[in-house]
């Protein structure tokens, strides 16, 4: 699955992937190879291809015509040499882990982290594998680095409060020390930032978000250079058998025909409903990178090119029963624990009984997160709006 020969738009990588006029009778959407094995022609042949799975059709544990043609697509939109697809988000980023780690190694997680990565890192604890979180690694961030520092993980922007790291600056630090950099890429997906270009090794994607952006297929997908997704299709993912069947592929790649199109209306309500919310007295504060940077910031300018629809927030009354007022009293956007579609979902890590544990970790027990989706600004304003007035009337501490 190596990389592409001459750059193209993201538009026309993503409108035309798979798009062969001399193959498939002329086909625009690539065939479903829903087959488990391929019957090669003699022994001989099927020993060559046995030997080189990575990229030769043998059986669909390995390699898959259709979720080629999907790789394709994702290592030349970020700009890298080659991609490999799996059947989830953490799927990727466990088969990059234990590629790369060994007993003994340390890995260093920067910024707020998707929560089921933590969990890996806290398991793996028991492999010999050490870590150390800063959800708010400053300029000190150095400082926390061992000599059996093996891997720098991060996210950018990072989860509940899209704080935005200086990628270039991380990369040129570890790779002065032999440190590998692995970046979570779902939020700002490869239209909104291209980490390769800024010089992270490796990015990780869940293609169940926004790439995908249906809410109807899992996936995942990880991009760097030809050698190391060589070594993680034999040590990360055939073992491990995070598989992205034909079936999916041809669904992500459906979502991402329209990917462009998709991302800028997301953006375009987010910015107005991350401007409506920072006027109500009811929120404490804003998380997402149109609150936080102004958009000449060199980040914004040379980094992060877009924004996406995924907002944190913090209500001024900081408890979980606040929490549960405001998001039950929504209506437009659903409850439900991912994000990316074109549907608008709430979600909120704030429970009851949980409030030590969220403070320790720097979070408000008033922190929601909103992904706005595509029903419009004007409705997700109007359905916000209703759900703040409610939690105004219901407040026992008038704001």
């Amino acid at each position: 699955m190596t990389g592409h020969a001459v750059t193209r738009s993201d538009a026309e990588i993503c409108t035309t992937a798979g798009m062969d006029p001399g193959t498939h009778h002329g086909a625009v959407a690539p065939p479903i190879y829903q087959t488990s094995l391929f019957a090669q022609p003699s022994m001989a042949v099927f020993a060559e291809h046995q030997a080189s799975e990575h990229e030769d059709f043998v059986y669909s544990r390995g390699a898959n015509p259709t979720v080629a043609v999907l790789a394709r697509a994702l290592a030349e939109l970020e700009r890298g040499e080659a991609a490999q697809c799996f059947g989830s988000g953490m799927g990727a980023i466990s088969a990059v882990w234990t590629t790369l780690l060994r007993a003994g190694d340390h890995v260093l997680l920067l910024n707020d982290v998707y929560g089921p990565t933590l969990q890996l890192a806290q398991h793996l604890e028991r492999l010999g594998v050490e870590h150390t979180l800063l959800r708010s690694p400053g300029e000190d961030w150095e400082q926390h680095l061992r000599p059996s520092t093996r891997l720098i993980h991060l996210e950018s922007p990072g989860t509940y409060r899209m704080k935005v790291l200086d990628l270039r600056a991380i990369a040129d630090a570890a790779r002065a020390r032999g440190i590998t950099t692995v970046i979570d890429g779902t939020w700002a997906t490869p239209l909104f930032q291209k980490p390769l270009e800024h010089g992270i090794d490796v990015v990780v994607h869940s293609l169940t978000k926004y790439v995908g952006g249906h809410s109807d297929v899992l996936g995942g997908a990880v991009v760097g250079s030809a050698a190391f997704v060589r070594d993680l299709f034999y040590a990360g993912f055939q073992l491990q058998g995070s598989v992205m069947s034909a079936l999916e592929a041809s669904l992500v790649l459906r979502g991402l025909r329209t990917l462009p199109v998709r991302m800028a209306e997301h953006q375009r309500n987010a910015i107005r409903v991350v401007d409506y919310l920072q006027t109500r007295p009811e929120v404490a504060a804003v998380h997402h990178p149109h609150a936080d940077l102004p958009a000449d910031h060199r980040l914004r300018r040379e980094q992060l090119t877009g924004v996406t629809g995924l907002v944190g927030l913090d209500l001024a009354e900081a408890t979980p029963q606040a929490v549960a007022r405001f998001v039950d009293a929504l209506r437009l956007f659903r409850i439900g624990p991912s994000w990316g579609g074109y549907e608008s979902l709430v979600t909120s890590p704030s429970k009851p009984g949980g409030e030590a544990a969220m403070a320790a970790q720097g979070f408000s027990s008033g922190m929601v997160r909103l992904s706005v989706g595509l029903e419009g600004a004007d409705a997700q304003i109007a359905d916000l709006a209703q759900a703040l007035d409610s939690l105004a009337r219901y407040s026992p501490h008038p704001l």
